[in-house]
């Protein structure tokens, strides 16, 4: 899920791939809440996940979000 996480960071929002890693925070790849929201839509319309944008803030890291995304998936 990770990687699917980076590939949409990259290419919808526009994140430098080399700042996504699993330790990189929000901050560190520069998402602020605007992204996030933008990112919680994404997640919905591509992938069928609802992850709430409150959810994503409260992810840690980007490796915390591919979690979510990973738990989400599977309940799915």
């Amino acid at each position: 899920m990770f990687e699917t996480l980076k590939e949409m960071l990259v290419s919808k929002l526009k994140v430098a791939p080399e700042q996504v890693t699993p330790e990189a925070t929000r901050e560190d790849v520069e998402l602020d809440s605007l992204a996030i929201v933008e990112l919680s839509l994404l997640l919905e319309k591509e992938l069928g996940l609802q992850i709430s944008d409150d959810e994503l803030l409260e992810a840690a890291t980007i490796r915390d979000m591919a979690d979510l995304m990973t738990e989400r998936s599977a309940s799915a």
